[in-house]
């Protein structure tokens, strides 16, 4: 009787939880979209990404920020350009997931520590970009005061 090795059935679990993971991640895109009341623009969403990468690049580059701020958006554009990933990039679909999170929880970290204004300060594209990547990334607007009598 012939078995398969073990580490084929790893093999086959790293890439249907890779699969999974590429289906998640385009759910949460056509979720994102909708719950904003739109259609979802796969064109748009494809700009969205050469926008993100010159935010995070603004961004590290603000003297505004504080240091720990920038130096971790720093490694971030390190990770971005070196070859080397957790997912590598040349897998159709999932190679970019890891690039993809890893940005949405920087975007999420300048927030938090740099404020709602620096990201829009620093945000390259169009309104409604922007308005896609605060979707995405589940940042908190700040709530505009009313205007004093």
């Amino acid at each position: 009787m012939n078995t398969v090795p073990g580490w084929i059935w790893t093999a086959i679990g790293v890439l249907v939880a890779l699969a999974v993971m590429w289906i998640a991640l385009v759910a949460v895109l056509v979720v994102q979209q909708r719950r904003t009341g739109r259609d979802v623009d796969w064109r748009a969403i494809l700009r969205l990404v050469p926008d993100v990468v010159r935010l995070v690049r603004r961004l590290a580059t603000d003297p505004a920020l504080p240091r720990a701020t920038r130096w971790w958006l720093y490694g971030l554009l390190v990770y971005l350009i070196l070859p080397i990933d957790l997912i590598p990039d040349f897998l159709p679909g999932i190679g970019y997931a890891d690039d993809a999170i890893l940005t949405i929880v920087a975007v999420r970290f300048a927030v938090k520590h740099a404020g709602y204004d620096a990201l829009e300060r620093n945000w390259p594209g169009t309104p409604d970009g922007l308005d896609s990547l605060v979707a995405l990334a589940r940042v908190q607007r700040p709530r505009e005061d009313p205007p004093q009598r």
